[in-house]
């Protein structure tokens, strides 16, 4: 079992910047797909980034240009920076490890959740 713990989330103006971490620890394996998802609410949780075992990444269209994934797999943690956030970006972010071969865009490719970290992008 992995854990996954989140940091970095806050309050910003719409414009500005965060950059979210997660930390991983357990039976980490750097060949799984790890990925950050958001849930607002009363919608569903939704795949925001994901990044595979070669470091190539997947985006969402609503983020895409904005927002960057990566990893520091000698630390085990993953990162999303988020640039030029807007209101709609208000969510809890999670950090999310998949399945191996899968891309973690999907909630169907999960294996392990982190407990989520608020962003509010306010005007």
């Amino acid at each position: 079992q992995v854990q996954l713990v989140e940091s970095g989330g806050g309050s910003v103006q719409a414009g500005g910047s965060l950059i979210l971490s997660c930390a991983a620890s357990g039976n980490t394996a750097n060949r799984n797909c790890m990925g950050w998802f958001r849930q607002s609410p009363e919608k569903e949780r939704e795949g925001v980034a994901g990044i595979v075992s070669d470091g190539s990444a997947r985006y969402t269209d609503s983020v895409q240009g904005r927002f960057t994934i990566s990893q520091d797999n000698a630390k085990n943690t993953l990162y999303l920076q988020m640039n030029s956030l807007k209101l709609e970006d208000t969510a809890m972010y999670y950090c999310a490890r998949g399945w191996y071969g899968s891309a973690c865009m999907s909630t169907g490719d999960i294996l392990d959740w982190g407990q989520g970290t608020q962003v509010t992008v306010s005007s």
